[in-house]
């Protein structure tokens, strides 16, 4: 009997069509796929990507030059030189962070009084050369510039949390 039925399997071609038949099913449901350069899947606000230093809403920077980033990074990225301003605070003059080293643990931004550095939502930052992944401070404010709309969000999404 079961040598009938195998028979009638490959000659019938059952397989063949149940498989069909499942792919013809799929033709008129929802795509789960994304068309990626153009459309992008939503982040958490917890994600962790591109560093960028903030402002304060006057244009002025937030930093302080505590160092406590500096002092918690594991992978020792971070370098922080600061100087003594006139109205006696304290501001940086260099803020450098070696991507390269950078393990994305996301210690500096907590370990921040003021938000100050923030891992923001940014993933696509590929380069050609190391170079390019040696942020100084320009480079950091320029990133929180940008994207400081959505960075603003996340962190507001994700302050009943902290």
């Amino acid at each position: 009997m079961a040598a009938i039925t195998n028979a009638l399997r490959s000659t019938l071609l059952l397989e063949l069509l149940s498989g069909m038949g499942l792919t013809f099913s799929y033709m008129f449901k929802r795509r789960k796929t994304l068309n990626y350069p153009y459309e992008k899947g939503p982040l958490s606000p917890r994600f962790r990507g591109e560093h960028a230093l903030r402002r304060y809403a006057n244009g002025e920077e937030r930093c302080i030059a505590c160092k406590l980033c500096e002092a918690v990074c594991p992978a020792l990225a971070i370098t922080i030189e600061s100087e003594p301003r006139d109205d006696g605070s304290r501001r940086t003059t260099r803020y450098d962070i070696d991507m390269t080293k950078c393990i994305y643990c996301g210690l500096c931004q907590e370990a921040c009084p003021v938000d100050a550095i923030v891992e923001g939502p940014n993933f696509e930052f590929a380069t050609e050369t190391r170079e390019e992944l040696y942020y100084d401070k320009a480079k950091l404010l320029a990133n929180g510039d940008r994207w400081e709309a959505e960075i603003a969000a996340n962190i507001a999404a994700d302050q009943p949390y902290r």
